[in-house]
């Protein structure tokens, strides 16, 4: 291995070190994390989510029901496999799953 890329898994490892130990440093002590950060905590997710889905979705076609249908319904067995199962993994690993039997 050469020097170039040893140093830059060591920078990337010694970034990756800092960044998960900064919340424990800033909101470590009795006062716990301020009520902005956990409410962010609790938006942001779903937020990100919904935006991943608009994104995903933006270039289904709608000229016939032929065209984005199974992008729709591989969407649509994702968000029955959430309220289900409550499992990321399991929901989006699903609907890839069904998604990719529906274009063979």
């Amino acid at each position: 291995m050469n020097l170039h890329a040893l140093c830059i898994v060591l920078v990337c490892a010694g970034v990756t070190a800092v960044l998960r130990a900064l919340p424990f440093l800033f909101f470590g002590g009795k006062n716990g994390a301020p009520r902005m950060v956990l409410a962010l905590g609790r938006v942001l997710p779903p937020a990100i989510m919904a935006a991943l889905v608009v994104y995903c979705l933006k270039g289904v076609p709608f000229g016939s029901l032929e065209d984005g249908a199974k992008q729709l319904i591989a969407a649509a067995a994702v968000v029955a496999l959430h309220l289900w199962k409550r499992s990321t993994l399991v929901s989006i690993a699903g609907g890839t799953a069904l998604y990719m039997m529906l274009i063979r």
